[in-house]
């Protein structure tokens, strides 16, 4: 049975298909100087996406009552301080986990991370903005969370170098940045080294190999996925693979996995229009 969370998600996986594919990551270049952030007030950009202005945009997606429920803790947060403040943060933090609203929730836990700088709380900081940035299509917005998302999973790293789901989510960032690509695969290649069933890196390995026409590197990454963790958008991107080599019957095959396990309408209809067409 999915949750809520996956249905949104794999409704929404054709749509991530065609901002997939207009990435530009093709080339992979190293750039000559490649940018980093060090610190917040380096950035103009991040400067101006705030939790209040993020925070307004999410409530538009709740119904009143949530919206004034989160209100009512941002107010009581301003005049809290010490143990109460961090209290408050994890509170809201878990509110816009509870709606599925990543953004806004990504800036409590980095709050949370200033105050308690575990490599855990920076981990969860970074994969929030990790799923706001991939699910949003603001280009104003986007390229501030990219860069609040490197600098949550640096700081991870200098917690923990060797921690595997921070490098993860450090070079899939690196790579979305498009600054300094080779570093962001280098990253992924040397977490899937160190452990070769890992998900997220061979997930996002194979998205990336898919950008740059390497579609027999996307299948192998895939089926690694698959393996471990069969999931609807693993096999959609799996025929997605297969039917760019060619392979019809393969990848006729897939798109039936991906609407079986999706069980979501508009992706059983777009899968069945695949089919007939490969069909033809």
């Amino acid at each position: 049975m999915l949750n809520r969370k996956q249905i949104v998600v794999i409704g929404s996986v054709v749509v991530l298909m065609g901002i997939l594919l207009s990435m530009d990551i093709q080339g992979l270049v190293k750039s000559k100087e490649e940018r980093r952030i060090s610190s917040e007030a380096k950035s103009p950009i991040v400067s101006v996406v705030t939790v209040e202005s993020i925070s307004a945009k999410a409530k538009q997606n709740l119904n009143a009552n949530l919206a004034q429920q989160i209100t009512e803790l941002e107010n009581s947060l301003k005049n809290a301080s010490g143990a109460e403040q961090l209290a408050l943060q994890k509170q809201l933090s878990q509110k816009w986990d509870d709606v599925n609203q990543p953004a806004p929730s990504a800036f409590y836990y980095e709050s949370i991370s200033v105050t308690d700088n575990t490599y855990i709380n920076w981990v969860k900081a970074g994969d929030r903005f990790t799923d706001a940035y991939q699910n949003t299509q603001d280009s104003l917005i986007q390229p501030a969370l990219v860069q609040k998302a490197i600098f949550a999973y640096k700081k991870a790293t200098e917690i923990d170098a060797k921690g595997l789901d921070a490098r993860t989510g450090l070079g899939v960032a690196y790579v979305t940045e498009a600054t300094s690509p080779m570093q962001g695969i280098t990253l992924l290649l040397g977490v899937v080294k160190e452990d070769p069933n890992n998900i997220k890196a061979n997930m996002n390995l194979g998205l990336f190999s898919m950008k740059s026409g390497q579609f027999d590197k996307a299948v192998n990454r895939f089926k690694t996925v698959i393996a471990q963790k069969p999931q609807a958008d693993a096999w959609f991107y799996l025929a997605s693979s297969y039917e760019n080599m060619g392979l019809k019957d393969d990848a006729i095959t897939a798109y039936l996995k991906s609407k079986e396990m999706a069980a979501d309408p508009s992706l059983g209809q777009f899968v069945d229009r695949k089919i007939e067409e490969l069909r033809k």
